[in-house]
């Protein structure tokens, strides 16, 4: 996520005007209206006064962008575990971090769920062939949705339901 859509997303988060933003941080408004327009990119002294009158570590900072991407890229990877606690352990622990990974995780754990959901039945009746397939056809799609995310390209998981929103 941009810096300036994380400013954004925690000063409203906070319930915070950007006068008030202003004010705290002894910023000027047009400064951080340019800031969360992504239209200038803020001096690590004007980070730290921001994160200062958010209440957040600085380091929040940090995880944009490039490290953003590596963790959504991870979380999509994880997915190939088969198992559905690598996922949620990402999901759980950077969601407040990296907004991408809230809203990313929140589809991978769908999606793993909602195959799981196909296989069981699957498995229990003893229709192997068709449960191997979509297993693979799982893996597949997980892989290929890893690929664009890493090539920061739109992901799409086919007959996903929304358990999470």
């Amino acid at each position: 996520m941009e810096i300036g859509k994380l400013v954004k997303t925690l000063r409203l988060k906070k319930g915070l005007t950007q006068e008030e933003l202003s004010e705290k941080t002894e910023i000027s408004v047009r400064t951080i209206q340019r800031i969360e327009n992504g239209e200038v990119d803020p001096r690590a002294y004007t980070l730290q006064a921001i994160a200062q009158a958010l209440e957040v570590d600085f380091g929040v900072f940090s995880e944009t962008d490039e490290s953003s991407s590596r963790w959504v890229s991870w979380l999509h990877l994880s997915g190939l575990l088969v198992l559905i606690v690598p996922p949620i352990i990402i999901w759980m622990s950077k969601k407040d971090k990296v907004p991408e990974v809230n809203r990313q995780g929140m589809d991978v754990i769908n999606y793993q769920l909602s195959i799981s959901l196909y296989l069981l039945p699957l498995l229990l009746f003893s229709v192997y062939p068709v449960a191997l397939l979509v297993a693979v056809y799982s893996q597949v799609v997980i892989l290929l949705n890893t690929i664009r995310v890493a090539a920061n390209k739109p992901y799409r998981y086919r007959f996903s339901i929304r358990f999470l929103k």
